[in-house]
């Protein structure tokens, strides 16, 4: 049996604002998904920083459908661009104001997550070079200084990543 993957469905072509109220309900909407998304990434964080890694594995479902509609939303205000520039420029303001003070989050987030990994990896390289240091045999030189290690004792650390 072949199984077919279901084809996503594709969104309806964005259509570009004519009207200051379309305009306002677009940025508006923008707006309401990057705080919906900024909640999402700051609770994320604030789970790493704790320790809680599975806790905010748990959030990436949520996290990739607020991403999705934050990439959605995107779209339809670049499509509106040249009216919302023309005809509504404080808008058009405030959502870069809003855009820099998330892309400033997104930074932070991003920024615990590497420190996270680069900690992991760390811990895991010292425990693999303490457990290597233990397999290999001790011995001595001709001239009593201690013999480096051959690299052929070395096995390698196994590591399952699902939490």
């Amino acid at each position: 049996m072949n199984a077919q993957p279901h084809p996503t469905p594709t969104p309806a072509p964005a259509v570009p604002a004519s009207t200051p109220a379309e305009a306002r309900r677009l940025a508006e909407g923008l707006m309401g998904i990057m705080t919906s998304l900024l909640d999402l990434v700051e609770e994320e964080t604030e789970l790493v920083r704790a320790g809680k890694v599975r806790e905010a594995i748990a959030l990436e479902t949520r996290k990739s459908e607020a991403s999705r509609e934050y990439m959605r939303a995107v779209t339809e205000i670049k499509h509106s661009a040249a009216y919302l520039k023309a005809s509504t420029p404080d808008l058009l303001a405030t959502l870069h104001r809003h855009h820099d003070t998330f892309r400033a989050m997104l930074q932070v987030n991003l920024t615990v997550l590497a420190t996270a990994h680069a900690v992991s990896e760390g811990i895991i390289r010292g425990v693999n070079g303490e457990i290597q240091q233990r397999r290999m045999p001790q011995g001595y030189t001709a001239a009593g200084q201690r013999a480096a290690p051959n690299h052929r004792y070395a096995t390698p650390l196994a590591v399952s990543r699902s939490l």
